[in-house]
């Protein structure tokens, strides 16, 4: 499906955050990242308040986020990073964030993601992967659209990178249950549909919005154990490490994992080419959507690529996340 040739980068699987920004002068960036009070989020902010950019932390908890905020002042000798308050599965948390949201916006990473051992809803009745992974990213990143079209205005270009996971080669989106609804629930599968919904986002916002001069990518990070997985059941754990013996992935550090998420957000060559799906800092291989995960770790199905399903999830997520709220 890849009708651009593959994007090649000098960093690897082994490269850091650090290594990819070495150079870069991010002085006058202003920059917002979901999930940053641990884990790969944490150190994403880390490294963009590190090369200079002026960073929102927006996060569920404000207190943890408040201490990474403090941390990455302290280690970095730069601004304290902003600390915003945002569950993106409360809608009305998502609508206040962005009625305090003013300024422009250069760089927006939606870092953030859960994982459950079994079905959650939201107030909505809406399956809490799906609604915080996608629909939640979704919402705010809509509602910043404006203030990303400012920020290309200001300095050429904005760029929004969508962080997903290897887990989308396991399922497409199911557009007739996309809050499982029907028969049991797998909580793999529903993450693994959350994480292709966001490649799709990407691929959609870069086709609606690069005449505004924003573009939208997508990242695997790859393995990094953080709190992602704390709430993992037995089969969830077994079945993780049966992919790590599989030769699926191999844990990176936190620096290591935030790597391919600096490449899409500072790389020249992506300033205005989007849609992209990145992983270990290079642009993935597209496989077909009955290929193998053990025999293509680093590919990307074509289900995640789809123009026309990624124009059918953003006008069926546009219904749903512009309802009145209650």
């Amino acid at each position: 499906m890849t009708q651009h040739p593959r994007l090649v980068t000098p960093f690897t699987a082994a490269s850091t955050a650090d290594d990819v920004l070495r150079g870069h002068d991010l002085g006058g960036v202003r920059a917002l990242v979901t999930g940053a009070s641990s884990g790969i989020g944490a150190e994403t902010a880390r490294a963009l308040a590190a090369a200079g950019a002026r960073v929102t932390l927006a996060v569920r908890d404000t207190d943890a986020g408040s201490a990474v905020a403090g941390e990455i002042a302290r280690s970095t000798g730069r601004a304290r990073p902003d600390v915003a308050p945002l569950d993106l599965a409360d809608r009305a948390s998502v609508a206040r964030f962005l009625a305090a949201w003013r300024e422009p916006l250069h760089l927006l990473i939606n870092n953030a993601g859960v994982v459950t051992g079994g079905l959650s809803r939201t107030s909505e009745g809406w399956e809490w992967q799906f609604a915080t992974n996608h629909l939640g990213h979704f919402a705010l990143a809509t509602g910043l659209h404006g203030a990303l079209a400012r920020g290309a205005a200001e300095c050429g270009g904005a760029r929004v990178v969508a962080v997903s996971s290897t887990a989308h080669m396991r399922a497409g989106v199911d557009f007739d249950d996309l809050h499982h609804t029907r028969g049991p629930y797998d909580p793999q599968l529903a993450y693994a549909r959350s994480k292709t919904a966001n490649s799709l986002f990407a691929v959609a916002a870069t086709r609606r919005w690069a005449r505004d001069g924003i573009v939208a990518n997508t990242v695997n990070p790859g393995g990094v154990a953080t709190g992602l997985q704390r709430h993992f059941t037995q089969r969830q754990r077994r079945s993780l490490d049966a992919a790590e013996a599989a030769g699926v992935f191999t844990y990176k550090t936190v620096g290591q994992g935030a790597a391919t998420t600096m490449v899409a957000a500072v790389l020249p060559a992506l300033a205005h080419a989007g849609g992209r799906y990145l992983d270990d800092c290079q642009e993935a291989y597209t496989v077909p959507d009955d290929a193998a995960l053990a025999e293509h770790p680093h590919g990307v199905k074509e289900w995640a690529l789809d123009p026309a399903l990624a124009e059918r999830l953003w006008t069926v997520s546009a219904a749903l996340t512009s309802a009145p709220l209650a």
